[in-house]
């Protein structure tokens, strides 16, 4: 989709980081912007922002988890706006802890945002964007842990992998109906953003306790946080984001050194071996 100018765009955890970055690298092309996003108060200064800046744009609080939320969200950005030709499931929350100290609670959460909030959406918008038939384009946020299995992430790696063959498959169906709507899935490695504190939108009851945790668990949360504090910037990912767009792209790698861990995992189920402990 080459020509942006005028188009409407849709991005999901838009307030903060990688959304936010894409919103105002959509912005700068001209895009009209229906921003949405759990938090009301960040969403609200980043509409503000973009709307002092010239930006045609409205923000729509939004709990990406629950399906009644995404279909307000679709009715409000088609009746505002008319049609979408960019929506971006961005909207993303992370922990660490191992398979077994993962709770029932933990998976309903990180599952309900990661990968049912964009299966929510694709049932939302994709039938709408069909019926008016413009070019139009999707990006699925997922991560280089949807294409390499790391310790204590078990859930984030399972709703990762999950976003990764969800949008592997919409690119067949969409393609098979000759379609005018392209797919790409985003798979970053680290960058600089708030997800690693993802557990401050949950009830207090409900969130991590590090007293609770394994000791193994607890340090690799921590190389973990400090790799995000040394991430890229959120603009880096926007600028990949938006070349794949224009490119029609599918993976959007935005490490490019992190194609090695692919190809090494991919040799280990080739070769029969048991997985490499990879860095992503």
């Amino acid at each position: 989709m080459q020509e942006l100018q005028g188009k409407v765009a849709v991005i999901t955890g838009a307030a903060e980081g990688i959304g936010k970055a894409i919103a105002l690298a959509a912005a700068a092309e001209g895009m009209k912007l229906v921003l949405a996003d759990i938090s009301a108060e960040v969403l609200d200064q980043t509409v503000t922002e973009l709307h002092d800046a010239g930006c045609e744009v409205i923000g729509v609080v939004t709990d990406v988890a629950q399906e009644s939320a995404i279909l307000a969200l679709a009715e409000r950005a088609f009746t505002q706006f008319g049609n979408v030709h960019l929506l971006v499931n961005n909207a993303g929350v992370a922990f660490t802890k191992s398979a077994w100290e993962t709770t029932a609670k933990d998976w309903e959460w990180i599952m309900g945002i990661n990968l049912y909030g964009v299966t929510h959406a694709l049932r939302a918008f994709i039938p709408r964007m069909l019926a008016n038939g413009e070019e139009a384009h999707i990006v699925n946020t997922a991560s280089m842990a949807g294409l390499v299995s790391e310790p204590a992430l078990a859930a984030y790696n399972v709703s990762k992998f999950g976003v990764v063959t969800l949008s592997e498959g919409l690119y067949h169906d969409l393609t098979l109906r000759k379609s005018k709507i392209g797919v790409s899935v985003l798979c970053p490695s680290w960058v600089k953003t708030r997800i690693i504190d993802a557990e401050r939108h949950r009830d207090a009851e409900d969130r991590s306790k590090p007293e609770q945790l394994e000791k193994v668990s607890l340090k690799t949360g921590a190389a973990i946080s400090k790799a995000v504090e040394a991430g890229i910037a959120p603009k880096q990912v926007a600028d990949a984001v938006m070349a794949a767009i224009k490119n029609n792209t599918f993976y959007i790698l935005t490490h490019p050194e992190s194609k090695a861990a692919v190809h090494i995992r991919t040799e280990d189920i080739l070769q029969g071996r048991p997985p490499s402990l990879l860095p992503i």
